[in-house]
């Protein structure tokens, strides 16, 4: 993926995480993760460095955290809310997606959607709007469901049983690689923790 740690940048912690907010977390992303580009997370495409047509999915919905944590929309959330800063700035939990599948994707849950209904040709992610379903390519699937489990677990949000169970499935059939783990290791660099699902729990 490229990821690679950078000398002499500051971080400052705030509870074993970065306490920056999000909009002061995304330049910090894009720099230390994904400099030269990368994958994206929904159709595995490469993209370059400042490619337009991508921006940062949260795979666990800030809309779910909004919600359970009671603060409003959004910008409310930003603007009352301590815990959904530093939630909605968890590296651990923010992958490049292409901009229009972020958007189609919205807050829905992941799951197995019945045929092969691709978003386009070439590209393995599947969307059900009735059941508010989207189905990744197997691939990332584990990478997936490890963000959604140590969100959960780390800031004890809820996930309802099925879908918990999906993703503990997820993880044990698409294990980490090497670039899930560079990844996490830069990421445990700048905030000061890294994911115990990617670490060997």
């Amino acid at each position: 993926m490229g990821a690679r740690a950078r000398c002499g940048l500051v971080v400052l912690l705030w509870g074993g995480l970065a306490s920056a907010d999000y909009l002061e977390t995304i330049p910090r992303f894009w720099r230390n993760l994904y400099p030269d580009g990368g994958t994206g997370l929904y159709c595995g495409k490469h993209f370059g460095a400042y490619d337009r047509r991508y921006n940062i999915e949260h795979v666990f919905p800030m809309g779910w955290v909004a919600r359970q944590l009671r603060c409003g929309d959004r910008d409310q959330c930003r603007r009352r809310s301590a815990l959904f800063n530093r939630i909605e700035s968890d590296m651990h939990n923010m992958y490049p997606a292409r901009k229009d599948l972020n958007r189609e994707r919205g807050s829905y849950a992941y799951g197995i959607i019945e045929g092969e209904r691709w978003v386009e040709r070439g590209c393995d992610f599947e969307l059900d709007h009735r059941r508010r379903r989207a189905e990744p390519r197997p691939v990332i699937r584990g990478d997936i469901a490890r963000a959604m489990l140590y969100m959960a677990d780390t800031y004890d949000l809820e996930l309802f049983r099925s879908q918990r169970e999906l993703l503990e499935r997820w993880h044990r059939t698409d294990l980490p690689d090497a670039a899930e783990r560079e990844r996490n290791r830069v990421i445990l660099h700048l905030q000061g923790r890294g994911n115990p699902w990617i670490e060997g729990r």
